[in-house]
């Protein structure tokens, strides 16, 4: 089965064309995007603009014709915090439905959590025992914790790279004060939620996804994509802090001239690496290990585990949230 899966992030539309199989890894087989930034497009009152709700109507419709050319059974099509967040996202859905046939799905920010569990957890396996994955967005971080597929403990907290670009940043690059008082603020907003995780246990494997921190662990001398995706890729405490010295004085300008600096993420770079070194911080983490796998995957590896599943109650009549699984692979909800 050919699946096409559509990401409408803070920054990108983001297509991935999948050979999408029951009990099978998914290959990919065609990635698109466009730079959206509809994160920016939101209004005083956190109202998305008409321009930014004109610019993902057409970002979703040439997105679908792009699946339809490239022989898509079947589009999933979902969105994160931008559209979530957005004080007329009921109309802007509306919209998109009425104007382009897309039923946009906007996830919660603890099914972003899950969803990234999932994949990381498939990508490792079982022997990797507790893990701890971290995901950096542009809107959000989202961290979550255990030891099967359905995480123990999932978070997501509005501490996105993109967000903190826009109301922690007034000048580019950040000025000094900027910086510290960020990372400071950040120690706290994340004192509560690391409380809560250590109190989950210690994990065995410390993982992290997501565009952020691979770009993070590239500049800090992990292997290029071109070595491929099995390639061990780390990030560490020490390196982060090195990093942070030296692109917290460059403006976005420069950091995308940087080998593996995507140029429609580059301003919020600084914003993010921050976002990691506090998490980490808080954690207690020395290293952090990458894996190439996260959102977009896991919402694949779900439907795909759904084929055949139950509908939102299970088999007891029993009321249960989007996403839950377990080892034996019972299943509480089909993608929609």
């Amino acid at each position: 089965m050919r699946l096409g899966v559509l990401d409408v992030g803070s920054n990108t539309v983001h297509l991935l064309v999948v050979d999408a199989h029951r009990g099978a890894h998914p290959t990919p087989m065609s990635s698109e995007k466009s730079v959206l930034r509809l994160a920016e497009q939101l209004d005083g009152s956190g109202m998305l603009s008409r321009s930014g709700a004109d610019r993902l109507v057409r970002s979703v419709a040439a997105a679908k014709a792009a699946a339809e050319r490239l022989g898509c059974e079947d589009l999933m099509a979902f969105a994160t915090s931008a559209v979530r967040e957005a004080g007329n996202s009921a109309e802007v859905l509306e919209r998109v439905r009425g104007e382009t046939g897309v039923d946009l799905r906007v996830l919660s920010g603890e099914d972003e959590a899950r969803y990234t569990f999932l994949a990381v957890r498939r990508w490792y396996g079982w022997s990797a025992g507790r893990l701890l994955c971290l995901d950096i967005g542009g809107g959000s971080l989202e961290l979550a914790t255990g030891v099967d597929e359905e995480p123990e403990e999932a978070f997501s907290v509005p501490l996105g790279a993109g967000r903190l670009t826009r109301t922690r940043f007034a000048h580019d690059p950040p000025t000094r004060d900027e910086v510290d008082g960020t990372a400071e603020w950040l120690d706290e907003q994340l004192a509560p939620v690391a409380k809560e995780l250590r109190r989950a246990g210690v994990p065995d494997r410390v993982v992290a996804s997501s565009k952020t921190f691979r770009t993070l662990a590239r500049l800090t001398g992990a292997a290029p994509s071109s070595a491929g995706p099995h390639a061990r890729r780390v990030l560490t405490d020490a390196g982060l802090r090195q990093l942070i010295a030296f692109i917290s004085r460059m403006p976005s300008a420069d950091l995308a001239d940087l080998e593996g600096v995507s140029p429609s993420r580059a301003h919020q770079l600084v914003a993010g690496a921050l976002v990691a070194e506090a998490a980490m911080r808080s954690l207690s983490l020395s290293e952090l290990e990458i894996c190439p796998w996260a959102l977009r995957e896991g919402v694949i590896l779900r439907r795909l585990d759904h084929t055949d599943g139950l509908d939102q109650d299970d088999a007891a009549g029993r009321s249960r949230p989007p996403g839950v699984t377990g080892r034996t692979g019972r299943h509480g909800a089909r993608w929609s």
